[in-house]
């Protein structure tokens, strides 16, 4: 029987964060994942537009 953190590389990378208390570290590529997320809506948006 596996756990679930072994079902996705993602969750197991997350996981490892948490244990090793790097919340700052976690919450630093979050932020710069939601950045990215927003630079692409933005340019998406700025290409319908024209």
């Amino acid at each position: 029987m596996s756990s679930d953190i072994d079902s996705d590389p993602r969750d197991s990378t997350v996981a490892l964060y948490l244990m090793n208390n790097d919340g700052d570290e976690l919450t630093d590529i979050l932020v710069a994942a939601l950045e990215d997320a927003f630079r692409i809506l933005k340019e998406e948006w700025a290409r319908t537009m024209h």
